[in-house]
């Protein structure tokens, strides 16, 4: 039998909240190990985006990227809205330190 896969789109933020980055995985503490030590080159690597502050969940891997491209197209406003419904203080919702 078929393992069903779940999808993740995620928000991480650097410590001072004003850079956000989006993605979207099936191996949620995978990818944010990676992000947390510096495991990927690019974007989160270079701004230093490792705190995690927002999390959906999916079943449907179309679904989770397309909602991945609608928040990346919200304007900052609606991303940091989303957040403080879900994580008022920016608080890191992630298992690493």
């Amino acid at each position: 039998m078929r393992r069903k896969l779940i999808y993740y789109i995620y928000i991480l933020t650097n410590k001072y909240n004003t850079t956000f980055y989006i993605g979207v995985t099936n191996s949620i503490f995978k990818r944010l190990f990676e992000h947390k030590f510096g495991l990927m080159e690019g974007f989160t690597k270079k701004y230093k985006v490792k705190k995690l502050v927002y999390l959906e969940e999916y079943s449907d891997i179309k679904e989770a990227i397309a909602r991945e491209k609608q928040l990346k197209n919200w304007h900052r406003d609606w991303k940091i809205n989303l957040i403080k419904k879900v994580n008022p203080k920016f608080d890191d919702m992630s298992v690493f330190d």
